[in-house]
C-alpha cells in the first residue's frame, strides 16, 4: 500500500495567502529548511494504478499536477483519471472545497458519514458533482468498509470512527454551548489494504482531534503510522503571534505540547511512525530549528510534508 501526504498544512496552506507573520515571510523568502505546504489530504492506493483522495483540499489541482500517479495516464482516453474514490473525514472547508475542481463529468465515488453528505447535498453548489456520475456513499460511524471505485473494489478498506471534534466553521451556531457539534462531524480512518489472508500494514489518519481518550488509545495502540492532528503545538499560539483570537481548542484541534497535548497523550503507544498533519502556519514545528520542532523529533514525530510517501 502506497500513501502519498498531497498537503501537509492546515486550511489556508503555508504561507497562507494573507499572513505576513515571520514564518509565513520566512517559506516566502526561501529561507533554507522552510517547505510551503497546501492545504490537508492525503492518497493511497493498493496497485499503484487506482487511488483514493483522503479529503479534498481546496489546492487539489495543485496537489494532482506535483503527483504524476494522480495525473491522466499518457496512454489514456481524453477524459481519464486515476483517482477512483475520495473519502471526506469532515465537511471543513479545507477538506470539501476541492470536491467543486473536481466536477467536469468525471465518474468516481464520495464517500463521508451521513452528517457530512448532508452538510454536502443541503449547500446547492454541490450539485455540480452530478449524484449520476459521483456516487454518494455513507460511512458508517464505526465500521469497515471495502472502497470500490464506479468500476468495483480498489483493494483498500477502511475502518471508521468517531473522535473529538468540532462542527465545520461555517456550520457554527453561536448559541450552543459546543457550536452545533453532533456526532458523525469528525471520524478518524483506519486503512489498510484488503488482504485474503487479512495481513496488511495499517495507517491511521486522523488530520483533526479535539482530544484523547483512553478509547482512542487503544484503538490507534499498535498500527503501522498515525498521521496525526498537528494545527497549532501551543493552544493560545494565535493569539500570542498576534494574528487572531482563537485557541486550538476553540477551532477543535488539540494542541502537541505541553501536559496535555497530544505528544504526551500519546505517549507509549506501539506504532511504527508518527506524523503531524494539518499543521497551521503559526505553528513553530515549521521551522526546523526552533525549540518545538527539536521536541517533536526528540518524542519521536515527524513533520508532515507535501509529497512524503510512506509504503506498508
Amino acid at each position: 500500500m502506497k500513501i502519498r501526504i498531497l498537503g501537509s498544512a492546515a486550511g489556508g496552506g503555508f504561507p497562507q495567502w494573507n499572513c505576513n507573520a515571520p514564518l509565513s515571510r520566512a517559506v516566502r523568502a526561501g529561507k533554507p529548511g522552510f517547505l510551503a505546504r497546501t492545504q490537508s489530504s492525503i492518497a493511497a492506493s493498493a496497485d499503484g494504478a487506482g487511488w483514493v483522495v483522503f479529503n479534498a483540499s481546496p489546492d487539489i489541482r495543485e496537489q494532482i499536477a506535483a503527483a504524476p500517479d494522480l495525473q491522466p495516464r499518457a496512454d489514456g482516453p481524453l477524459r481519464h483519471t486515476p483517482i477512483k474514490a475520495v473519502v471526506l473525514t469532515n465537511a471543513d472547508v479545507d477538506h470539501i472545497a476541492g470536491l467543486l475542481s473536481l466536477r467536469e463529468r468525471e465518474g468516481f465515488t464520495l464517500y463521508a458519514t451521513r452528517r457530512v453528505l448532508k452538510t454536502l447535498a443541503e449547500n446547492s453548489i454541490f450539485q455540480v458533482l452530478n449524484p449520476d456520475v459521483v456516487e454518494r456513499r455513507e460511512l458508517p460511524l464505526s465500521g469497515t468498509t471495502e472502497l470500490e471505485g464506479r468500476d468495483g473494489p480498489l483493494g483498500l478498506t477502511v475502518e471508521t470512527f468517531p473522535v473529538s471534534g468540532k462542527v465545520a466553521l461555517f456550520l457554527e451556531q453561536d448559541t450552543e454551548a459546543n457550536f452545533g457539534t453532533a456526532p458523525g462531524d469528525t471520524i478518524g480512518i483506519m486503512l489498510r489494504e484488503t488482504a485474503k489472508n487479512g495481513a496488511s500494514g495499517q495507517l491511521f489518519y486522523i488530520p483533526g482531534c479535539a482530544a484523547v481518550d483512553d478509547a482512542l488509545r487503544q484503538r490507534i495502540d499498535g498500527g503501522d503510522c498515525l498521521m496525526f492532528d498537528g494545527t497549532v503545538f501551543h493552544d493560545t499560539e494565535m493569539a500570542d503571534t498576534g494574528v487572531g483570537t482563537k485557541t486550538g481548542a476553540r477551532m477543535g484541534h488539540l494542541e502537541i505540547g505541553g501536559p496535555a497535548g497530544s505528544i504526551e497523550a500519546l505517549k507509549g503507544l506501539d506504532l511504527g511512525r508518527r506524523i503531524f498533519v494539518h499543521i497551521n502556519n503559526t505553528n513553530p514545528i515549521l521551522d526546523p530549528d526552533s525549540e518545538a520542532a527539536k521536541a517533536v523529533r526528540a518524542a519521536g514525530w515527524e513533520v508532515g510534508y507535501d509529497g512524503m510517501e510512506v509504503s506498508l
